[in-house]
This record gives structure tokens, sequence and C-alpha cells, in this order.
């Protein structure tokens, strides 16, 4: 019946990578397989283990309090990912990101290619990756209106901004799933992977100002100081709602309690916030109809409203049937096929990050965390953050940036693969060889 367990799960990842092609949201396969995969280990009365990553061996466990504790975990992340995500919505409720405007005052194609990079790369270890790609590719539609530059420029960001929510805890999923999973801590993270991650996003950017599509200045710009969305909270709720954001890792190291503790009294600072400001809006002698409307609906139940459930949905789905190979040792042995057939697990774990460009990183990274039974802050693990999460960007399709953008600004696969990803290639490439010389010659890992 071991069988029967790999061929539903080969069968549910497959269709969860043809998504676009089936016309089929991921979450239905990612939800059918887990089932699926719990309920046939459930009806075979298969064996199911633990792994003890000390000893790097694995114990036998009875089926109930192994789902407890895999659900347990799974939570952890997913009441985590709820927060944040709850927050970021507070913010653009306010309308808080158009505060990113203010950074933009040149004309000169080239520096605004470094200030949506940097920006991207910043924002990205923040707030994740995918949202400050909406973000920005927002802010581009109304900076650029030539429509080839502006796809160039919104390239450059997919690469920065999953460039940048690598290197931190709270900046991709993947690295979320890490951390919260205890492989690897937020400084010794930043330590290992800042410097290739910046290295990453870097060079493709002084490659792309070599080019010709860079030179000059802009024509037509569309002025965004006219803007009439902005509110007069926007820029505080934005300083506001990333500053708890990143005290959650602070949070963490000082109670030692899990990330999503420390997540809750954030969401429940900002939203403190967002209900005394939106109750401004009530006047003494006038009450306008938005006013009538916000006090039906509070910005924090309209931000819960607006989080991405089938996202959360799928991380439950694909979480809990890697957990199910993983119970069964299916992973476990899986690693030591691996290490015998590649020796260098630098190798593996960059062909990791290329498979992402193909293959959803969220599961790929969750069966890393079921093969290896390294301990917290091994460099494998910051690898596997780095691989996993930049990796991505050599196809539009390769992460929840590129596909976003993809539906944003309608990208043809074919017009990335040949104008973006050599690009990508180049800085994960460059920054793969940084994190190995960093490790060895400098850390002395």
């Amino acid at each position: 019946m071991e069988s029967l367990v790999i061929v539903i799960f080969v069968l549910g990842y497959l269709a969860i990578t043809l998504e676009h092609k089936l016309k089929i949201d991921k979450l239905i396969p990612a939800l059918a397989m887990m089932s699926l995969l719990w309920a046939v280990i459930a009806l075979s009365h298969l064996q199911v283990f633990e792994v003890n990553a000390d000893l790097k061996e694995l114990e036998p466990s009875d089926l109930e309090s192994l789902l407890l504790h895999h659900i347990g975990k799974t939570s952890e992340i997913l009441i985590f990912l709820i927060g944040a995500m709850t927050i970021v919505e507070i913010i653009d409720y306010f309308n808080g990101f158009f505060t990113i405007k203010n950074f933009i005052k040149t004309k000169k194609k080239t520096k605004l290619l470094w200030i949506f990079g940097i920006l991207a790369f910043v924002l990205s270890s923040v707030i994740d990756n995918l949202t400050a790609t909406i973000v920005l590719v927002t802010i581009l539609q109304k900076v650029i209106k030539d429509r080839e530059l502006r796809l160039w420029f919104t390239g450059i960001v997919i690469i920065a901004a999953n460039a940048g929510g690598a290197w931190s805890p709270i900046g991709d999923v993947t690295t979320t799933m890490l951390w919260i999973g205890r492989k690897v801590s937020s400084a010794v993270l930043i330590e290992h992977v800042l410097i290739p991650s910046i290295i990453c996003f870097a060079v493709p950017v002084l490659i792309a100002t070599q080019f010709n599509m860079f030179k000059g200045k802009i024509e037509d710009e569309v002025d965004l100081s006219s803007d009439n969305n902005a509110s007069k909270y926007g820029s505080t709720m934005l300083y506001l709602g990333l500053g708890m954001i990143v005290f959650v890792p602070i949070f963490k190291t000082v109670t030692h309690l899990p990330p999503y503790v420390g997540m809750m009294l954030s969401l429940a600072v900002v939203a403190t916030f967002a209900e005394i400001f939106s109750g401004s809006k009530f006047g003494v002698t006038h009450i306008d109809v938005e006013s009538e409307t916000a006090a039906h609906h509070s910005p924090v139940h309209h931000s819960l409203g607006r989080i991405e459930l089938p996202s959360i949905l799928f991380f439950l789905g694909i979480l809990m049937a890697v957990a199910a190979l993983e119970s069964l040792g299916q992973l476990f042995h899986l690693a030591e096929g691996l290490n015998n057939a590649i020796p260098n697990t630098d190798i593996v774990v960059m062909l990791l990050g290329v498979a992402s460009a193909v293959i959803d990183n969220v599961p790929l990274v969750a069966a890393g965390m079921g093969m290896f039974s390294e301990p917290l802050d091994h460099p494998i693990w910051h690898f596997i953050a780095f691989s996993a999460g930049t990796g991505g960007s050599m196809l539009i399709i390769g992460s929840a940036a590129g596909v976003v953008a993809m539906g944003m600004e309608k990208i043809d696969f074919f017009w990335y693969v040949k104008k973006i990803t050599l690009l990508a290639v180049a800085g994960f490439v460059l920054g793969s060889i940084a994190f190995i010389l960093i490790r060895d010659f400098i850390l002395n890992v």
C-alpha cells in the first residue's frame, strides 16, 4: 500500500504543477491529496514513525498522536501567516503603501531600476515577496506608460523580491516554514543568507543597467503626487504595521515563545490603531456615507475578509500531505538515497533551487524538512532557504511573485524566458557560490 501512497502523492503534485493547464486551483489537489494519503495510511494500518532529529532515526508512533503533532506544527505556520496577511491588508485599507511613492523622484531609468530593485528587496523581507510585488507593480503601472519597458522593470522586481524574501524569516513562506519548524534562527539565517541574497538581486540589476532599454530618461511618466487614494493615516499605518511585523522575531528571541504568539500580539496592536483611526472618521456635526459604511465594516473585519484563504488551505493540504510521507519514513529513505547518489549536498540543494522554478517551492521545502534531520542552524537549512527562495525567479511560474506579476501585466511565459531568465540564473549561481564561500572560508561552518 505504500506504493499507492507514492502514486497519490505524485499525481497530486503533478496536478499542483499543472494548475494553469488544468484550470483547477492548486488548493483542490492539495486538500484531496492530504485526505487520501492519511485515509490510505489509516485503512491499511501502515506503521507510522516520528523522525528523531538528534539520533537521526525513525521511532514508531501511534496514528492519532502523530496527526495531532503534525497538525499542531502546521497550525503554527498557518496562524502566523493569517496574522501577517491581515496586518498587510490593514495597511492597504488605509492606502499605506502609496507612501512609497515619495521615494520615486527621478526620471532616469537606471536610477529607477535601482530604486524599484531595492524597494522590492527590502519590502519583501518584511511583508513577503508576493505582497511586495503586488505593491510595486501597481506603482510601476502609474509611473511607466511604455509597456515593454514596464515588463523589464517587473522582471527585475520579481528577482529582487524573491531574493529579499530568502534572507528574512518573515520574507517568504518557505523561510517562515524553516524558522517556525526550528530549522533556522533569525539572526543566523540573516548572517548566512543576507550577502548571497544581495548578490542574487544586485548582479541582475547591474547587468540590466547596461542594456539599451535602460538608457536615458522616462518619457510621459504619470505624476503620482496627483493620486487621490492617499489617506492621512496611510504613512502611520505603514510604519506601524511594518514595525510590528519586524517586532515578531524580537518577541520570539526574548520570550522563546513560538512566532505565531508574537504575530497575534502585533496584529492586536495594529488592529487597535486601525479601529481608532477608522472611528475618527465620525464627526460631531457630520456623518458621511463613508462613515456609515465604516460603522458596519471595521477595517479589521474588512482586512480579514481579504486575506488569501485559498493559499492558507493550500499550505494546510501540502504540509499535511508531506507529513504523511515523512511519517511513513519515505522522505527519510529518499534523503539516504540522494546522499548515496550525490554525496555533495550543495549540488542537491542547488538542484532543489532549479526545481523550484518549475515546482512550487512550498512542497519542495516541506519535503526537504522531512528528508534531512540536521540540527538547528545547520548550513544546509540556510542554503535551502536561499536556493528555494531565489531559484523560482528563473521562470515566471516559479514563484508566487512571478505568478502574480504574470497576472497583473499579462507577461508571456516565453518573453520572460528570453529576457529575464538568464539574469535570474546569473544571480542564483553567483549567490550560491557566495553562500558556499562565506560558509567555508569566512564563517568556517
